[in-house]
C-alpha cells in the first residue's frame, strides 16, 4: 500500500539558497543539494543527471547510491526511466518502478530494490539540461505538492546551471556556452561567412531565482503585469482602424494579460518560494511544453502569443530590454529564432551571415537574404539558447552547417574554403566583361534576379546582361501598410535608371503561400503553395493589380517595359491578366501620361498544366520564363519547404529533363521566347545541362553568374547533348553522373 507525504517547497528553497551561498566548487554544491533534497523529501535516494552531450546523460551527484558511480554511470536518451523523462520532458511518478515501462536496473550504482521513483526534467524554456530523481524503498506515491516542489527546485537548478554554478570536471559539468557546437540546419542562401554572434533578441537572464521576500516579489509581479496591461492597451488604441489581423493578435495579448488563470499560476510559483522573474519563467516553460504537444495551428499561434507576452513581462521585471548595452561586432552574424523582412533590412549589408532556428527556404527573410547576398542557414535548432553575443561563429550556407565557438582545426579548414572561394571570385571577375559563349559558338544570355534597389549595383559587378526577374513583392512585404502608387512608380523608375538601358523584367505581385502581407488577412489553407496566391489573388483583387500596373507604366516614363505574371496555370488566367494591362494602358493614355515605347507581357511557367496549354497561349504571350523552383516541386509532388522530400528529387532526373525539353521544343516551334529562372539556373552543372536542352537565357542570383559563365565558356553543348541522348537511350534515370564526369573534365 502506497503512502503520501508532504514537502514544503519554500523551506526547501530557503535551504537551497543557503547552500548556494556557501563556499565550494560545482561538485560540492551538487552533492549538498542531493543530500538536502533527500532529507526534505524523506527519501533514501536523490540523484542529479546532467547531459554530457545531446544523447547521453551522466550521473553527476547522488545521495544514496554508490559514490564511485558518479560520473561513471551513463544513460542514452530514452534509456531507463531517467532517459524517458529526459526524452519526453515529462514527469514520471510511480510507486512500483520495477514494473514501469522502460525500467532499467543499474547494479553499478549499488541500487537496491527501490519501489518508488519520481523523475523531473531539469529544463529552462524548453532547453533540457538533465533530470532530477528521487527514489524510496517504500511503495510511495509522490503527491502533487511534492512533485511541484521538485519542479520548482529543478527550475532553480536550471537557472543556476545557466549562471555556471555547477562547473566541474567532465563533459557533463562543463560551463554552458563554452564548448564548440555544430548545428546542422538547412541552406536558404549559399555562401560562407566567419564572424561573431549578434543575438537579435538577447536572452533574459534570471540572476535571483529564489525569493528572499515573497511579499515583495508578489508586489513586483503585480506592478509588472499592470505595466504590461497598460502597454498592450496603448498598442490596441494606436492600432484601431488598422489591419484586422493585427488587432486580433493584440486582442489575444490583452486576453492573456488579463487572464486570472495565468496570474494565479504565477502567484502560486511565488508562494512556492520563487522570485517574480523565476515565477514568470516557470509558467513560460510550462506553456512551451504544452505548445510542443499541440497540433492545432490556431492553438499553437495563441501559445506563441503567450510566449511573447511572457518575454515582455520578463523584460519589464528584469529591466533587460532589447538594448543591452552590448556593441554590435564589426563582423556580425545575426542569430535569431526568426526575423521579418523589414527588421532584416534594418541591418542591411552590415551582416556577414544569418542563422535562424525557424524560417523557410521561401520565407521573407530568405528572399531578403538572397537579395543582399548574405549566407543564411535555417532550422538550426537550439542555436539561440546556446549562442552568446560575441561568440565566434562560422556559417556554411552551402551545406547548411553552423559552427559555434569552433576549435582551431575547424576554423583553419573553413578559412581555407573561404580563401578558395575568394580565389574563384577573382577568376570570375577576370571574365566579367566576356560573353557567355560556349566552345561550340552558342551565346547564352545570363541575367540576374533582384528585388531591392540594393541589388542593382550587382548588374555592373556580376556581368549580368539584364534583370530576368525583379520581385516586386518585397516592397509590399517590408511595409506595415499598402505602398502608394506614387511610391511604387518612383521605385520602378529608379530601377530602370540603374539598369542603364538593360532589360528589366518586372514580375507582378507574387503573394500568398509563404509570402503573406502583414496587412492582409491570412487564409487558412491546407496546402497554401497550391492555393490562393500570385495571379489568382490579383484577379480576385484587381484593384491592387491595377494600381501596380499603373505604377509600372508611369515608372517606365516612355521607356520599353517588360512585365510578367506569376503562377499562371491556365490560358484564361493570362488572358484576364493581359486584359487588365490593356485597361491600365488605356487609362494612362486618357490621363495623358506617356506610354512605354514598347511593352512585352509574359508569364511564368511554374505549373505543369501551362506546359500543355493550347498553341494560342504560346502565340499570345510575348515571352515565357520557367520558374524552376515551383515547377520542380509540382512536377515531383515534393514540397520545397519540406526537408524530408525536397532533396530526394533532382533537376537532372531524366523524366524532368524530358519534360523541360518538351517545353523548349514547343517554344522553338511556335516562336515563343523562353528563359529559365530559379536556383537551378545558378548551379553550374545544372545550368550547362539546361543550355544543352536548348535554353538560351538563364536568370539567377548575381553571385552565380561568374561560376556559370566560367563553366559554359569551357563547354561544348553538342558534346553534352550527345551525352544526354546516350544516357536516355541507355535507359538511365538520371543525367547527373555522366554530365558531372564530362563537365569536370573541362575544369
Amino acid at each position: 500500500m502506497s503512502v503520501t507525504l508532504k514537502t514544503d517547497s519554500r523551506q526547501m528553497l530557503g535551504r537551497l539558497r543557503s547552500i548556494m551561498a556557501e563556499e565550494g566548487g560545482g561538485q560540492t554544491r551538487l552533492d549538498r543539494i542531493t543530500r538536502l533534497i533527500a532529507e526534505e523529501m524523506r527519501a533514501e535516494v536523490c540523484s542529479i543527471y546532467l547531459f554530457r552531450d545531446v544523447d547521453t546523460l551522466e550521473l553527476c551527484a547522488t545521495e544514496g547510491l554508490k559514490a564511485e558511480s558518479v560520473h561513471q554511470t551513463r544513460l542514452r536518451l530514452g534509456e531507463g526511466l531517467v532517459g524517458r523523462v529526459a526524452r519526453s520532458g515529462n514527469v514520471i511518478n510511480t510507486d512500483d518502478a520495477p514494473s514501469a515501462p522502460g525500467f532499467r536496473y543499474m547494479p553499478e550504482t549499488g541500487e537496491e530494490a527501490y519501489s518508488s521513483f519520481v523523475g523531473v526534467p531539469i529544463q529552462r524554456l524548453g532547453e533540457k539540461l538533465g533530470v532530477l530523481v528521487t527514489q524510496s524503498k517504500q511503495a510511495r506515491q509522490f503527491s502533487e505538492d511534492e512533485i511541484y516542489a521538485l519542479e520548482v527546485v529543478a527550475m532553480v537548478l536550471a537557472e543556476m546551471a545557466e549562471l555556471g554554478a555547477f562547473v566541474g570536471e567532465g563533459a557533463a559539468m562543463t560551463a554552458l556556452h563554452s564548448q564548440p557546437v555544430m548545428f546542422r540546419g538547412a541552406s536558404a542562401q549559399e555562401g560562407a561567412a566567419q564572424g561573431h554572434v549578434w543575438l537579435h533578441e538577447p536572452r533574459v537572464v534570471v540572476t535571483n531565482p529564489i525569493a528572499e521576500d515573497p511579499a515583495r516579489e508578489m508586489e513586483r509581479l503585480h506592478e509588472a503585469v499592470e505595466t504590461l496591461r497598460v502597454g498592450v492597451d496603448r498598442m490596441l488604441d494606436s492600432a484601431q482602424g488598422g489591419d484586422k489581423e493585427q488587432l486580433d493578435v493584440l486582442e489575444a495579448y490583452r486576453m492573456f494579460a488579463n487572464s486570472k488563470g495565468w496570474m494565479r499560476r504565477m502567484e502560486a510559483n511565488i508562494d512556492s518560494g520563487l522570485s517574480a522573474e523565476a515565477a514568470v519563467e516557470k509558467e513560460q516553460s510550462a506553456a512551451r511544453a504544452r505548445m510542443a504537444q499541440v497540433n492545432d495551428a490556431y492553438l499553437r499561434e495563441r501559445l506563441h502569443d503567450l510566449d511573447d507576452l511572457s518575454n515582455r513581462l520578463l523584460r519589464i521585471l528584469t529591466g533587460q530590454g532589447h538594448e543591452t548595452g552590448a556593441e554590435i561586432p564589426a563582423d556580425p552574424i545575426l542569430v535569431a529564432r526568426n526575423i521579418g523582412p523589414a527588421e532584416l533590412l534594418d541591418y542591411g549589408r552590415s551582416l556577414r551571415g544569418i542563422v535562424l532556428e525557424e524560417g523557410a527556404v521561401g520565407s521573407h527573410a530568405a528572399i531578403v537574404a538572397r537579395a543582399l547576398a548574405i549566407p543564411l542557414v535555417i532550422h538550426a535548432g537550439r542555436v539561440t539558447t546556446e549562442a552568446l553575443n560575441g561568440d565566434s561563429i562560422l556559417v556554411d550556407g552551402d551545406q547548411g552547417i553552423v559552427h559555434l565557438r569552433p576549435d582551431d582545426a575547424v576554423t583553419a579548414a573553413f578559412r581555407d574554403k573561404m580563401a578558395m572561394q575568394a580565389k574563384a571570385q577573382e577568376r570570375y571577375a577576370s571574365i566579367r566583361e566576356k560573353p557567355a559563349d560556349t566552345l561550340c559558338g552558342t551565346h547564352i544570355t545570363l541575367k540576374m534576379n533582384a528585388g531591392l534597389m540594393a541589388d542593382l549595383p550587382s548588374l555592373e559587378g556580376s556581368g549580368a546582361e539584364g534583370v530576368g526577374l525583379f520581385r516586386t513583392e518585397l516592397q509590399f512585404l517590408i511595409r506595415s501598410h499598402m505602398p502608394k502608387r506614387a511610391e511604387l512608380s518612383a521605385l520602378y523608375g529608379r530601377v530602370m535608371d540603374a539598369a542603364k538601358g538593360r532589360r528589366v523584367v518586372f514580375r507582378t505581385l507574387d503573394i500568398g503561400s509563404d509570402k503573406v502581407l502583414p496587412y492582409m488577412k491570412a487564409t487558412d489553407e491546407p496546402n497554401p503553395a497550391m492555393g490562393w496566391r500570385a495571379v489568382r489573388v490579383a484577379l480576385e483583387k484587381p484593384g491592387v493589380m491595377r494600381m501596380q500596373l499603373q505604377a509600372l507604366i508611369r515608372g517606365a516614363q516612355g521607356r520599353p517595359l517588360s512585365v510578367m505574371f506569376p503562377f499562371v496555370a491556365q490560358h484564361d488566367e493570362f488572358r484576364a491578366a493581359r486584359a487588365e494591362m490593356d485597361k491600365a494602358l488605356e487609362r494612362e493614355r486618357i490621363l495623358g501620361h506617356p506610354l512605354p515605347s514598347e511593352i512585352e507581357v509574359g508569364a511564368m511557367l511554374e505549373t505543369p498544366s501551362i506546359a500543355f496549354a493550347p498553341d494560342a497561349f504560346y502565340n499570345e504571350v510575348d515571352f515565357l520564363s520557367v520558374g524552376g523552383n515551383d515547377l520542380k516541386q509540382f512536377f515531383f509532388a515534393a514540397d520545397r519547404e519540406n526537408e524530408r522530400v525536397r532533396r530526394r528529387y533532382d533537376t537532372l532526373d531524366m523524366s524532368y529533363l524530358n519534360f523541360l525539353e518538351g517545353i523548349v521544343y514547343r517554344c522553338a516551334t511556335l516562336g515563343t521566347r523562353l528563359s529559365f529562372c530559379g536556383e537551378d539556373a545558378g548551379r553550374p552543372i545544372e545550368a550547362a545541362c539546361l543550355t544543352a536542352l536548348g535554353f538560351r537565357t538563364l536568370s539567377m542570383r548575381p553571385a552565380s553568374i561568374g561560376p556559370v559563365k566560367s563553366l559554359l565558356r569551357r563547354t561544348n553543348l553538342n558534346e553534352l547533348r550527345d551525352i544526354l541522348h546516350e544516357e536516355r537511350s541507355r535507359g538511365s534515370d538520371n543525367l547527373r553522373p555522366a554530365a558531372t564526369a564530362y563537365l569536370r573534365s573541362k575544369l
